[in-house]
């Protein structure tokens, strides 16, 4: 558990909980999940003495649900939002074969290492309570660079630091949002790979079992976006129904909210519209599968459809001359048989002409 005071000018890491607020700015206390669950009793004390209330009990459930998907939720004093982060799993970029024979495996592995764990927030007044997984770098992220921002002048002109707990919640949520980009990287080069083994003529796909993990985890990435943006807006309407501002500084802080707060309802719909478009080319890369296996298929038909009426009319004149008759024309001419030979040459070669004239022998045809 860390706890830092943040103002308009400092950022200070404090050794442990206090007893009261500072006179400015507010407090960031950001825990691991298995921290917040060891040490809550604490954490509602210091609430309850300094941000006017503690967590309501449910809430402190939803905050230690690893599984709960992102939503919102608001008190009279404090608003509660679950954020499932994007993120590609530690060591998940090397997983990929480089090799495009390589097995699958590698890809696989890479899929079980995307991370949808929850991250919640519960904003006070001047309190910003953050939940994390353990491995979660989120929270050491904004420390350290928050903390650069205190410690130069030049940083703080062109990026001021946070003015208020939802200021830095919404930066935290932009955050992790944006680094979806790693894993649109990560899922767009698997989705690449999938499609080369797919459409390859000289492949033999045969595991179906990762291309269909492969559609559940876009699913699943869809719905993790869904959720996001549905806490999202709910944040949004919430924000519009707080108390008007009379202080032009309170109010300008205020509109700069909604502003970043739209910004990152944008951000989301755009990662959920780049999974839909992921889903909507894994289902277009099986489609040109089969259809490309299909294509072959006819091909490979059509090929002994023609042989077989090329031979057709031999096999009909070797036929009509294995008959057991007496008297038959050319039977006993000593050129009798290089009249046949040279009768089902012709045919063989005039049927072969004319089947590649009409382009059904090849693999130019129109």
């Amino acid at each position: 558990m860390r706890v830092f005071h943040v103002t308009t000018e400092q950022f200070v890491e404090l050794p442990g909980l206090p007893e009261r607020l500072p006179a400015e700015g507010f407090l960031w206390i950001g825990s691991a999940r298995r921290e917040f669950e060891v040490r809550h009793a604490e954490l509602q004390a210091l609430l309850q003495r300094t941000a006017g209330g503690a967590l309501v009990d449910l809430h402190v459930s939803d905050l230690l649900n690893n599984q709960l998907p992102s939503q919102y939720d608001y008190t009279s004093w404090y608003d509660l939002l679950v954020f499932r982060r994007l993120a590609a799993g530690a060591g998940s970029e090397g997983l990929f074969v480089d090799d495009q024979r390589g097995t699958l495996r590698s890809a696989k592995k890479a899929l079980e290492a995307i991370d949808t764990s929850p991250v919640g927030f519960a904003v006070f007044d001047r309190v910003l309570l953050t939940v994390h997984p353990t491995d979660c770098a989120v929270r050491e992220h904004f420390a350290q660079r928050l903390g650069s921002m205190a410690f130069v002048p030049e940083a703080r002109g062109a990026t001021r630091l946070p003015t208020s707990p939802a200021d830095l919640m919404l930066r935290m949520v932009n955050h992790m949002v944006d680094s979806y980009l790693e894993l649109r990287r990560l899922l767009t080069r698997q989705l690449g790979y999938l499609q080369t083994e797919l459409l390859d003529p000289k492949s033999r796909f045969d595991d179906w079992r990762l291309l269909l993990d492969e559609r559940n985890a876009l699913h699943l990435l869809e719905d993790t976006c869904e959720d996001q943006r549905s806490a999202l807006q709910e944040w949004i309407d919430a924000l519009d129904e707080w108390p008007e501002e009379h202080d032009p500084e309170r109010r300008r802080e205020r509109e700069l909210l909604r502003v970043r707060s739209r910004d990152v309802l944008e951000h989301v719909e755009r990662v959920l519209g780049h999974v839909r478009r992921l889903e909507q080319s894994a289902e277009v890369s099986v489609q040109m599968h089969f259809s490309a296996l299909g294509h072959r298929t006819n091909t490979i038909m059509r090929t002994l459809t023609v042989l077989t009426a090329v031979f057709l009319p031999l096999n009909l004149i070797t036929g009509f001359f294995g008959m057991n008759f007496e008297f038959m024309p050319l039977i006993h001419t000593s050129v009798g048989f290089w009249v046949a030979v040279g009768l089902m040459l012709s045919v063989g070669l005039g049927l072969g002409w004319f089947f590649w004239r009409k382009r059904y022998l090849g693999g130019n045809e129109r």
